[in-house]
């Protein structure tokens, strides 16, 4: 799937869109919701942190826990954050108590579960009554995403290419959707939007050769020429100098069953 890469790999490919996305999507949450001083807090498939950041900023890290599948981003986490309660983990099985956390949160993880809904069904688990579980998903299936160009130059010279369209949670109410199925209550939905800056086209078209996610994958299995055209195409698509993206983010919250 292209996620056993290291977290500074990680980073330079998604990070200048995760990281303000997750500012803004715990900030949400906090103001709709409110987050208590002393809350305990979950970061379903952490990655290299870009959530589990504002999460210790608002809770401390005593308060935090955090889990992902992939060992290097745990071993990023850890450094990251000493201290910091992380473990190797996937959001189907998560090694924690019944209702033991406040807040359990997964941002651009739903996608990459094996089963949606049970990890869903997961985090409501570990998470105490009247506690909030809450997700967010890029905009892949309506090209509103951070990967959008990258995606649509790929169908133009690989019209038989699989892209992230298709994942659970891209489009449009999908996401409330799967909370339903997992059980959760009182489903709201929203959208946040971020925008991130390169200053020139190499320097985007760089991070697609770092092998991060079904993108990255993708690229690492062309062929030197197939390479050339696919980045060709995104040229096409793209102007030289500095320019931005703007990136969608389907969103939910919701509360666990009693």
């Amino acid at each position: 799937m292209g996620f056993d890469v290291g977290a500074a790999a990680y980073r330079r490919f998604m990070g200048r869109y995760s990281e303000p996305l997750a500012e803004q999507f715990l900030g949400t949450v906090a103001e709709t919701v409110g987050v208590p001083p002393h809350a305990r807090a979950l970061d379903v498939g952490c990655g290299p942190g870009a959530l589990t950041a504002p999460l210790v900023a608002r809770l401390g890290v005593d308060s935090v826990a955090a889990v992902d599948p992939s060992e290097s981003f745990v071993a990023a986490a850890r450094a990251r954050f000493p201290g910091l309660s992380v473990h190797v983990a996937a959001a189907e099985a998560l090694p924690f108590a019944d209702d033991a956390f406040d807040l359990t949160l997964a941002q651009l993880v739903v996608p990459f579960m094996t089963d949606p809904v049970a990890g869903l069904t997961e985090m409501a688990r570990v998470t105490r009554p009247g506690g909030v579980v809450a997700a967010s998903v890029w905009d892949h299936a309506g090209g509103g995403g951070p990967l959008g160009v990258f995606w649509r130059a790929v169908r133009d010279v690989d019209p038989s290419a699989t892209d992230e369209s298709h994942q659970s949670g891209a489009r449009a109410g999908q996401l409330a959707t799967l909370f339903r199925a997992a059980g959760l209550r009182d489903v709201v939905p929203w959208s946040e939007t971020v925008t991130a800056g390169y200053g020139s086209f190499d320097e985007w078209w760089e991070t697609f050769t770092l092998g991060v996610g079904p993108a990255g994958a993708y690229v690492a299995g062309l062929a030197a020429q197939q390479r050339d055209v696919l980045r060709s195409r995104c040229a096409q698509l793209l102007p030289t100098g500095p320019f931005e993206v703007t990136a969608v983010a389907w969103c939910a919250r919701a509360t666990p069953p009693v």
